[in-house]
This record gives C-alpha cells, structure tokens and sequence, in this order.
C-alpha cells in the first residue's frame, strides 16, 4: 500500500512538472489550427522512420513520401478526437518538438531531423519502459498514433494479414 502510493504521488509530481515545464515553454494549450508545425512534422518523421521501420519502403524518396502521407493521415485522425484529447495530443508533439523537452525529457540533444536512428529507438524504449505513467502514455499516444495511421491504408493490410472489412450484401 505504502509503495502504491509512493509511485502515485511520483506520477503525480512527474505529471505537474511535465506540465509546468510545458507551460514556462508556451506549448502547452490549444492544437495549431492548421495542423502539425513544421518542428512537430520532423519530430514525427524521425519517430516514424523507426516505428515503422520494417515496414517503410527502404528507397529514400519513397521512405520520406511514404512518412509524409502517414503524417498527413495522423493529422486527419487527431482532427477527429474529442477536443480535450486533441489538446493532449498538440501538449505532447509540442513538447517533445521544442528544444529543451527533446533534450531533458527526451534525452535526445540533436535536432530531429538529424538524430540517428539509434538514438529515437533508444528514446522511445525509455519511455516505453519508464516508471512514470506519463512517459509510458507518451509513448502509447505515439505508437497508436503512428501505426494507426500508418495500417488505415488499405494497401498496407495484406503485410499484417488482414483481408479487408467484410463485404456487406
């Protein structure tokens, strides 16, 4: 019980400090009404080229087409949640696309356009395997994000052996 509640008020000061460094930096608030930034969009291809990196094309014009569209695909998802999850959504990609939260949160000191490869993977089992809820949600918001947008094409379900919604008579 005492170890419980340890970890809940961990998660708790980790969360608030999340969010006060979110709002000292300015990113926290409102998605951009025109989508994803142009420092988000980076940050998300770089995660994207190692999420999804067996199943990208390995041309480089076709990887980078092929990250865009699913790029473009998450945008049209995240328009679609519920405003307070889009909230959340616009808190996390900015944060981790402003420079201080890619370095002290992210442990990731190079820009994301020109990090290596290695160091996104190693980034995203942190948070993956973190011990606060908030990093490891952060991780799951942009796993699901990413590879939901990636499978809603219709041509990428035969690699994962799914036929297709059935036919309606």
């Amino acid at each position: 019980m005492r170890r419980e509640r340890r970890r809940l008020l961990q998660a708790g000061l980790a969360g608030g400090a999340l969010l006060a460094v979110a709002g000292w930096l300015g990113v926290a608030g409102r998605p951009h009404p025109s989508g994803l930034r142009a420092a988000e969009r980076e940050m998300l291809a770089a995660i994207a080229g190692v999420l999804l990196a067996g199943a990208l094309p390995d041309d480089p014009a076709l990887r980078r087409q092929a990250i865009g569209r699913t790029l473009g695909d998450l945008e049209e998802t995240v328009a679609g949640l519920s405003t307070a999850t889009r909230r959340e959504v616009a808190e996390l990609f900015a944060l981790l696309a402003s420079a201080p939260a890619r370095r002290f949160l992210a442990g990731v000191p190079a820009a994301w356009s020109s990090v290596a490869p290695g160091e996104v993977a190693a980034f995203l089992e942190r948070w993956r395997h973190s011990r606060f809820t908030l990093l490891r949600s952060g991780y799951a918001a942009l796993h699901d994000l990413l590879f939901g947008a990636w499978y809603a094409r219709s041509e990428h379900w035969a690699a994962i052996g799914y036929p297709g919604p059935p036919e309606v008579f």
